[in-house]
């Protein structure tokens, strides 16, 4: 095996590690948040009603899970990408807007993306201009 074909294998299973992480984060978010919502007098619903978002739990919590079930299969996970981002520019924005922390959702975006990089190092390529 040469060096370019053991380091794109190490970088596949990096990405398939973090991959692990990452859902291991966002399948108990959701879940929560779905849970939460069943319960509006509990705690975590109030924290929504707080952000202003108390009609949109459920939806929030579908959308994180559906989403991050998607970015488990590698040929959803491009979108999935796209979508992660979203989710997680909202959470950045709303504790901005908020004034609480919000390093460990940047961090989670950063990780997302280098996770999708890891496991498809061509995915930028889909970006780029078409050659005229």
């Amino acid at each position: 095996m040469s060096n370019s074909e053991n380091l794109s294998k190490r970088k596949k299973i990096a990405g398939w590690v973090l991959t692990g992480l990452l859902a291991l984060i966002f399948i108990p978010s959701a879940i929560s948040k779905l849970i939460a919502a069943a319960n509006p007098t509990g705690e975590a619903y109030q924290k929504f009603v707080h952000y202003g978002l108390d009609g949109r739990v459920t939806l929030i919590g579908l959308g994180e899970l559906i989403t991050i079930i998607t970015f488990v299969f590698p040929k959803t996970s491009l979108i999935a990408v796209l979508f992660l981002s979203a989710h997680l520019g909202g959470a950045i924005v709303t504790h901005m807007e908020h004034g609480e922390n919000f390093v460990f959702q940047s961090v989670l975006l950063v990780i997302v993306w280098i996770t999708q990089w890891l496991r498809d190092p061509n995915m930028f390529n889909t970006f780029r201009a078409p050659k005229l």
